[in-house]
């Protein structure tokens, strides 16, 4: 079987959304919406044999879309995805789910009335080396996780109807989210606005976690698109081991032997840690573009059944994470 996509949005993110799903078996490009008449010209150039549309009534009426992708500005994703549900669609929409989680939540319940995919692009969490951090967490070679700590900067492109914590963020929070799966508990979040008045350039947020089993109790982010040069850093500190995935770099996994051994006869005393210097290892992840398996993904939900790995419930969770750090953000401006 194939599904029948739309892409609705096709700017600089979408246009990658035309060429993988073009490209993709069991999908069958149908519609591209955009307003601007550049990009729909430069979609067609892709795929001549999809219908071209700057109106978004066209395809959510159309009887040949099963499914359709929701690539647009951030401010327009809650709304487009529940039009789409209503008319009776499978949903693909780009991160964050909303801006605000009542229109978060709105969603969800859209997604559980209408019985129909909902899909959540937190595109790191179909990256194989984020699938190779669960592997690792869940087989327990990292021990107890004390932390994790994550980077994602760069002297990038500026937006103006969202701020580097929502632009960025939900890149580090679902994996966390996926990685450490234990509710939050605190969100503490500082930042400034250097080039665009209230519009944060730069934002550091911390997160507690509420106890549980092998950890961890604190994460950090540093997100921020006015930084001298391009970071894209996870970091996982274990009782056994500590991970580094870096995807800047062409090594995209380093995990390290490295902490301290405490005698189990001398427990309570820190003079008694020794430290360990191990072995540095990289192993061999096999890399796929994860655009495409967030697809293949996609489809598999539609098609075949599967839970979706990145549902309305796991974009919510983000879009309070979000939606804390930004009233953390808040206060300390008013202060």
């Amino acid at each position: 079987m194939t599904v029948r996509l739309a892409v609705i949005g096709a700017g600089a993110w979408g246009q990658s959304w035309v060429r993988v799903a073009a490209t993709t078996e069991r999908a069958q490009l149908a519609w591209v919406c955009d307003q601007a008449a550049a990009a729909r010209e430069r979609a067609h150039a892709v795929v001549p044999a999809a219908r071209t549309t700057a109106h978004v009534d066209d395809v959510l009426a159309a009887p040949d879309v099963d499914a359709v992708i929701v690539a647009t500005p951030s401010s327009t994703h809650a709304a487009l995805a529940q039009r789409a549900l209503a008319a009776g669609k499978h949903v693909l929409v780009e991160k964050p789910l909303a801006l605000s989680v009542a229109d978060a939540e709105a969603v969800a319940a859209a997604t559980a009335a209408a019985g129909k995919v909902l899909l959540v692009g937190h595109l790191m969490l179909y990256h194989p080396v984020v699938e190779r951090l669960r592997a690792l967490i869940d087989g327990g070679e990292l021990g107890d996780l004390y932390y994790l700590s994550s980077t994602r900067v760069n002297l990038g492109r500026l937006r103006s109807d969202e701020n580097a914590l929502w632009s960025l963020g939900p890149h580090d929070l679902s994996m966390i989210d996926y990685l450490v799966r234990a509710p939050i508990a605190t969100v503490t979040a500082r930042g400034e606005s250097f080039l665009q008045p209230g519009i944060h350039d730069v934002v550091f947020v911390t997160l507690g976690f509420e106890p549980h089993p092998g950890g961890p109790t604190l994460a950090h982010l540093h997100v921020s698109w006015l930084n001298p040069r391009k970071e894209r850093r996870l970091v996982l500190v274990g009782s056994k081991k500590m991970v580094e995935f870096d995807d800047v770099a062409p090594d995209k996994l380093h995990i390290y032997d490295r902490g301290f051994d405490r005698p189990p006869d001398f427990a309570s005393y820190a003079e008694y840690l020794t430290l360990r210097y191990g072995d540095v290892t990289i192993p061999q992840v096999p890399m796929v573009e994860p655009l495409a398996a967030q697809l293949r993904h996609f489809l598999a939900c539609i098609l075949d059944g599967v839970p979706p790995r990145t549902d309305a419930a796991s974009g919510l969770r983000v879009v309070r994470a979000l939606a804390a750090a930004q009233a953390s953000l808040d206060a300390s401006r008013a202060r």
